[in-house]
């Protein structure tokens, strides 16, 4: 766009009359004046203009003024020409310019008035020729005009050699000497240095002008293409908030259906359940209470599948018993699943901003990639740097005790321990992958198991698993809300219970329960009542409780708060409590391998330090650790404060992109995930078909972890790690939304030809704090659920959004009064 319009235009084509036209306004003396007198002279050129066009003449003031530029170019180029002789100036109109340029008025102040005054040096001649009387009246400036008329030659060719004879012939009574000597300095100020700067500075300043339009110009288009993507935004939220509420009332119908044919007495097979009348129903749903029917149990699954399954983490078809290695060896060469395989496979693809932008991007691996400027200028500073004899030799197996003391102020303060930690009950190993195997290995005999909740990390199961033989015993967790849950997949003693009885009913010895706080990949953050309940259940069955809390500093959320086990005024069973924390996760160093394990159980203490031996952490770097633990002043001041701030910036634009697909989620507060429905993705709802899209979405070079890897009992689900810069968050997302889009119009394609859902696809969605809930959850088969499974699913249908919120019976009375009293009437009649 060309801000300019015609006000750059160059008029080359002037006639004659018209230049003498032009000539005469412009040499008029109090034209001079005001062009001498004023720095800016575009309002001059324009008013001559004004009269031109009075006179038939159509030119604008920019024109007007280029055309004397270039005359006045033309004049300085003839005149500065001292080779040529004067007889040999052929230009028509020099004499003009000349008589104009060389008596142009000074100014002066008089000394009477002190107002300001021209001499008037201009005295022109009259020649004979083309005349044209300048009226006085048509001139639209205040000064006054020249009494004398000018007139001008416009010679042709044959008559320029004698035009010098008559201007000398013509008298000049200004030319005194005063006046030469004005005309000699005026000459001199046309050469001075200060107006060639003059120049480039108007001229600088044009082109800054020209810049700052073709910014505004930029800037301008941006804000257009952010409204409307906002606008985009918002239609795509009316329209998802439209679906739910229409989900909704399509339930709700289905209830009143039910109720109605049981109402009749007719044959219908679906009944209301015994003890429950429609008035509960109601109050319930309008409470958001328990369930009110029976709603599905949690899926129960044989002992012999919650052992590790090794087809899980390897492909058989490919593997090949190596004949150099044992049994075991063996079975760590295939111990591998889709997180191996696509974390190898991201290695060697990986994607970069400017050597490979088609690579693939991470957000599979649970690595803090928002804080490595700060941490690297903290671990360059010169306290880090120090090399002592002691750092360079063997220290105690249970690391150097400077560290161990600055590990236990370090847990003291952060953990709120009510008394200080001792430095005794600290253990150093490089990383807590390590402390989960040297625990299972010293507290479960080959053969025997530990209890966790699943999902959960999957990392645990080969640590628990390669060196101490030891399985892993699940406590299944559902996304519904069932007994006195609260929340999906929320862990309760009820399920562990079931869980360990199921496991001592097939002869599998327990020994140990996990706890992961905040969890992962759900990002649950336990409270102290919950807590006190899993400890309690563990010393009722002389268990011991391993409690990782690598996410503890990475709640970033300030309504969200932390627990430690450690903060706990009394601890159940104290010896059988185990607490793990490392660095790589609060302080984003996921590369420097660091650990610490917190006991009162020596007997557990020296066992594991015993492995220290293999799993030790070098002297420089628990030296550069226990500096860093040390400052706290920076901790809490810069890194804490920008590393919550940066989290939250980023979890927050990774679930508005989720909402805007309408793509259900866990909405917590700690770690660096998100646990994602995928569900409708899924026609089938098998884990295979888990693993294809889990395919699909590295295929279009964007990593993630799908539930299989956390041993999550519903396929479908997927964590997404949000812990990463802006552009790559943004290009992820991309990726993201192609896969799903291609995908829903491939699912769309399948159901024309299958117009009703299956049994399996009618399940509700019990994600509380889902934002929306997925089409596949909806019931479109007449009579495929009872009434309790339809008012638990209208429950789960109001916990998804803020919709109770937003139509409240108050706002219902104000927007439609009319039909409010009718309602009211209906009410009061029952």
């Amino acid at each position: 766009m060309d801000f300019r319009g015609k006000k750059y235009e160059r008029g080359s084509n002037w006639s004659d009359p018209e230049v003498v036209e032009l000539l005469q306004l412009w040499a008029d003396e109090s034209v001079q004046m005001e062009l001498e007198s004023c720095l800016r002279n575009q309002h001059v050129f324009n008013r001559i203009a004004e009269v031109l066009r009075e006179k038939g003449i159509h030119r604008t003031g920019d024109q007007c003024r280029e055309k004397i530029k270039k005359m006045k170019l033309e004049y300085r180029r003839i005149k500065d020409n001292s080779k040529a002789p004067r007889g040999g100036r052929t230009w028509k109109f020099y004499e003009v310019m000349d008589r104009v340029l060389t008596s142009r008025p000074a100014l002066a102040y008089s000394s009477l008035s002190g107002s300001m005054m021209a001499q008037q040096v201009l005295q022109g001649s009259m020649v004979e020729s083309y005349h044209h009387q300048f009226a006085s009246s048509a001139l639209p400036f205040g000064h006054s005009q020249h009494p004398e008329l000018m007139e001008i030659k416009c010679f042709s060719e044959p008559n320029m050699a004698n035009s010098s004879r008559v201007q000398n012939m013509v008298p000049r009574p200004g030319f005194s000497a005063l006046h030469r000597l004005r005309k000699k300095r005026k000459g001199q100020r046309v050469k001075d240095p200060l107006d060639d700067l003059l120049l480039k500075t108007l001229t600088s300043q044009r082109a800054m002008e020209e810049r700052f339009l073709q910014m505004e110009e930029r800037r301008f288009q941006r804000d257009l293409d952010v409204e409307e993507r906002r606008m985009q935004l918002e239609q795509r939220r009316f329209e998802l908030e439209r679906e739910h509420e229409f989900r909704m009332f399509n339930v709700f119908a289905q209830m009143l259906s039910i109720l109605k044919q049981s109402h009749s007495g007719s044959s219908s097979s679906v009944a209301m359940p015994r003890g429950l009348d429609f008035s509960q129903a109601l109050s319930e749903i309008a409470g958001m209470g328990g369930g009110g029917g029976d709603l599905q149990e949690i899926r129960a699954r044989p002992l012999a599948e919650r052992k590790v399954d090794m087809h899980g983490f390897c492909n058989p078809s490919d593997f090949q018993r190596s004949p150099y290695l044992s049994a075991r060896g063996n079975i760590a060469n295939i111990f591998r699943g889709s997180t191996e395989e696509g974390y190898k496979a991201y290695h060697a693809d990986k994607y970069d901003e400017d050597k490979n932008p088609n690579g693939i991007i991470n957000f599979g691996t649970s690595e803090n990639k928002l804080c490595f400027d700060l941490m690297s200028k903290r671990l360059t500073q010169t306290d880090m740097n120090l090399m002592e004899p002691p750092l360079l030799q063997y220290p105690d197996w249970k690391g150097h005790m400077f560290l161990r003391e600055e590990v236990a102020r370090f847990l003291t303060y952060y953990c709120k321990a009510p008394a200080p930690l001792k430095a005794e009950n600290v253990i150093v190993l490089n990383g807590c992958g390590s402390l989960f195997s040297a625990l299972a290995t010293v507290l479960c005999d080959p053969g025997e198991a530990v209890l966790i909740a699943t999902p959960f990390y999957g990392g645990i199961t080969q640590s628990v698993f390669l060196y101490g033989n030891v399985k892993l015993v699940y406590a299944y967790l559902d996304s519904k809300i069932t007994g006195t849950s609260t929340r999906p997949f929320q862990l309760t003693v009820e399920k562990l219970e079931k869980a360990l009885q199921d496991a001592r009913a097939e002869g599998v010895t327990v020994r140990a329960l996990i706890l992961l706080n905040p969890q992962n990949p759900l990002g649950d953050i336990y409270s102290l009542s919950e807590l006190r309940d899993y400890l309690e259940f563990a010393k009722r069955h002389e268990l011991h409780v391993i409690v990782d809390e690598i996410y503890m500093l990475s709640v970033f959320d300030e309504s969200a708060t932390f627990h430690s086990v450690l903060g706990m005024d009394r601890l159940p069973d104290p010896q059988r409590t185990h607490v793990m924390w490392g660095i790589s996760k609060d302080f984003a160093v996921s590369g420097i391998r660091f650990g610490t394990l917190y006991t009162e159980n020596q007997d557990v203490a020296n066992a594991v330090a015993s492995l220290c031996y293999f799993h030790g952490v070098c002297g420089p770097v628990q030296h550069k650790v226990a500096q860093l633990l040390r400052d706290r002043d920076w901790i809490n001041q810069v890194y804490l404060r920008a590393n919550h701030a940066r989290l939250k910036a980023a979890h927050t634009y990774v679930t508005d992109e989720l909402k805007t697909l309408g793509v259900p989620f866990l909405n917590r507060n700690a770690g660096f995930f998100v646990w994602i429905d995928f569900r409708k993705y899924l026609r089938t709802g098998t884990f295979e078909e888990e693993m294809l899209l889990w395919r699909r979405f590295l295929d279009n070079k964007v990593l993630l972890s799908c539930g299989k890897a956390f041993e999550c009992s519903e396929p479908g689900w997927f964590r997404i790690i949000f812990a990463d810069k802006t552009h790559r968050l943004q290009l992820g997302m991309q990726r993201i939304r192609k896969v799903l889009e291609e995908r829903e119009q491939e699912i769309l394609a399948e159901e024309k030809e299958q117009p009703c859902q299956s049994e399996q696809d009618g399940k509700a969605d019990s994600t509380d704090e889902v934002i929306f809930v997925s089409r596949h959850q909806e019931p479109t088969c007449a009579g495929s659920s009872n009434l309790g499974d339809l008012i638990g699913l209208l429950q789960q249908q109001m916990r998804s959004s803020d919709w109770l919120q937003k139509n409240t019976a108050e706002q219902f009375a104000q927007e439609k009064p009319e039909i409010y009293d009718v309602f009211s009437k209906l009410v009061g009649k029952q």
